[in-house]
């Protein structure tokens, strides 16, 4: 289902600086993974191919950094840049040679002890000698990427009431850093934000959660007692560098599942918001999951693509279980389809409890999907895992430190199967043209390569190595810990790499791993 408003998405033509050219000025763009998602328009895909389905059997492990501190959610996307790679924890920067996964530096960040600060933050963004990342208090920081030196630091408030935090990788685009606060579970109003790259000052905010007179705030209640909250980011944005379109992925409302006592659209969560990146003004929107009842969050930014048909879309999934392609022209959705199971998605959440699928950890999570023009495929993962949720029938009361959900069951009991799937979509028609059944939940990044490539990991510590227009699994390498962070591809010299960041210790997913970093070439 797809609710729109505000004005068609307006063209105009962007005057790129020294800073929008490319993340890095210095960098081999081919050579580098310099951004969450590898691109500006998320699409996770590379143009190197030294790797092939013909010699990815010999694919060896090259080096490892295991994390000198326990890490609970490891969950970090890796960023390779001039022999570097970055990747954080909770509290700690680090930067690790790509050639041989020798430490360069690492920097704290102290956190209050609380249950907030616990939890992950998947990145960092790069631009000339800087790495930019968020924290756990809402703080946004800027390092020197020699010797991981603070150049500045800059705290982002919740202004509704509640609490945020950073979960988020940012962008970084023309002098301009991107990034947004999560805490739906919190109560948190949570808000865009843009902040000069220089200083740290805050260039702009923009509302998830409209209040006031601003436009949707007429779709959630106007109890002052009720204290509502939603719309976390969760994992980065997408910016399209022709328009200067930022596009961002919202979250699920909060209190997550009292939909009676929130009633309307709840915008602009379960949301793809479209902003203008200079000014913070929005653009264009479009909920695909108006008025949610079942925690079920636009994840992960979308992917912008052009189709092999000429057709320019922007492929959004979340935990609702499908990829939904929104026609940018049109203004609409062209196509959506599952990609994991979907049953009961329309009951009524109940007192007694109502079963549905995906669950409150199904659905793809917060890796997004990967797109190769040469076969015209999207990849992407998900997870096949139901619940059964108990409505509390009382009005839900917001406690500081606790969550702030409205069921008796907290998210869920959860069913005892559970799998996951790495599906390939055509981008043109949504039809499924291949998919691989996983023994456990698919958390991972994945990234298509040139060379006609899909590359991912499952929970049980496999990397898996797929040829891209068929599904056929090429090569397993049992790396012995659970995946759910980042996986890359860069070349460092004149070498291809594969790196992942692994390790997940997650009581959601019942995983334990030590985080490590993983390299392998051929």
């Amino acid at each position: 289902m797809l609710t729109r408003i505000g004005p068609s998405i307006l063209l105009f033509a962007a005057v790129l600086g020294a800073w929008g050219q490319r993340p890095t000025p210095g960098a081999n763009p081919a050579a580098d993974w310099p951004m969450y998602n590898r691109d500006y328009a998320s699409t996770r895909f590379s143009q190197l191919a030294e790797i092939t389905p013909q010699n990815v059997t010999s694919l060896k492990q090259v080096c490892s950094y295991v994390l000198p501190e326990p890490s609970s959610t490891f969950e970090s996307s890796l960023v390779a840049v001039d022999g570097k790679l970055y990747f954080t924890t909770a509290e700690y920067t680090y930067a690790i040679d790509a050639a041989t996964c020798a430490l360069r530096w690492r920097v704290r960040h102290e956190l209050p002890s609380s249950p907030q600060s616990i939890g992950t933050v998947r990145g960092v963004a790069i631009a000339g000698n800087r790495i930019f990342r968020g924290f756990r208090d809402g703080t946004v920081a800027a390092y020197d990427s020699s010797e991981g030196k603070q150049i500045w630091a800059t705290k982002l408030e919740s202004p509704g009431g509640g609490r945020n935090y950073i979960s988020a990788s940012p962008i970084v685009w023309n002098g301009i850093v991107f990034i947004g606060t999560a805490g739906a579970e919190t109560a948190c109003h949570c808000e865009v934000a843009a902040l000069d790259a220089a200083t740290g000052r805050i260039l702009w905010t923009f509302a998830l959660i409209p209040t006031g007179k601003a436009p949707g705030a007429e779709t959630w209640p106007k109890d002052d007692d009720f204290l509502i909250g939603g719309g976390s980011t969760w994992t980065s944005f997408t910016l399209d560098t022709a328009t200067g379109a930022l596009w961002v992925p919202a979250g699920n409302p909060g209190p997550d599942f009292s939909g009676d006592f929130r009633p309307g659209a709840n915008l602009y969560t379960g949301s793809v918001v479209v902003l203008d990146a200079k000014s913070g003004k929005l653009r264009s929107w479009y909920q695909l999951v108006p008025h949610d009842t079942h925690d079920w969050d636009v994840t992960a930014p979308p992917a912008l693509i052009t189709t092999k048909l000429g057709k320019r879309r922007a492929i959004a999934t979340g935990k609702d279980g499908y990829m939904h392609a929104i026609d940018i022209a049109a203004g609409k959705i062209a196509w959506k389809t599952a990609v994991t199971t979907i049953e009961n998605a329309d009951a009524p959440i109940t007192v007694q409890g109502t079963h549905f699928c995906p669950g409150t950890a199904g659905g793809v999570e917060w890796n997004g999907p990967a797109y190769s023009g040469a076969t015209n495929l999207l990849f992407v993962n998900s997870v096949d895992w139901c619940s059964t949720l108990r409505i509390d029938p009382n009005k839900p009361k917001y406690e500081e430190g606790k969550p702030y959900l409205g069921s008796a069951n907290a998210f869920g009991d959860k069913d005892d199967r559970r799998l996951g799937w790495v599906t390939a979509v055509d981008a043109d028609t949504g039809v499924v043209r291949w998919r691989y059944q996983a023994a456990t939940p698919m958390l991972a990044g994945i990234v298509a390569t040139a060379s006609g490539l899909v590359v991912t990991a499952d929970m049980n510590g496999d990397l898996l190595a797929f040829e891209a227009g068929t599904g056929k699994l090429l090569h397993r390498i049992a790396t012995k810990q659970p995946a759910g962070g980042g996986i890359i591809t860069y070349q460092i010299g004149g070498h291809q790499r594969i790196a992942m960041a692994t390790g997940l210790e997650d009581r959601i997913f019942d995983s334990h791993g030590q985080p490590v970093v993983l390299v392998f070439g051929l």
